[in-house]
């Protein structure tokens, strides 16, 4: 099935929240290979339209999870509390 933004097939996750939200996800995601000077003046930007729209973030939310398969493409940023004491508690 093929999913279109007004006149723009949508082909990845990526193509479908730049359509829709017209922001590049790269703004908030990085690229491979930037320096520490670009990350913050991409991390700068990223918060100043966060402020100017407060319900971005449940937009783009709302959005992954309706594309196909997002649910398992989904990973933590980082170990829970949870999962760190349950290690510790292991190692221990």
């Amino acid at each position: 099935m093929r999913e279109y933004v007004g006149p723009h097939e949508v082909r990845t996750l990526h193509d479908m929240i730049e359509l829709s939200l017209g922001i590049d996800p790269e703004l908030f995601l990085g690229v491979e290979g930037e320096s520490c000077e670009e990350r913050a003046a991409r991390l700068d930007a990223a918060r100043d339209i966060m402020a100017e729209d407060p319900e971005l973030f449940d937009q783009l939310f709302r959005l992954a999870m309706r594309a196909p398969g997002a649910v398992r493409r989904l990973r933590p940023l980082a170990p829970t509390a949870r999962r760190l004491a349950a290690k510790t508690a292991v190692a221990a």
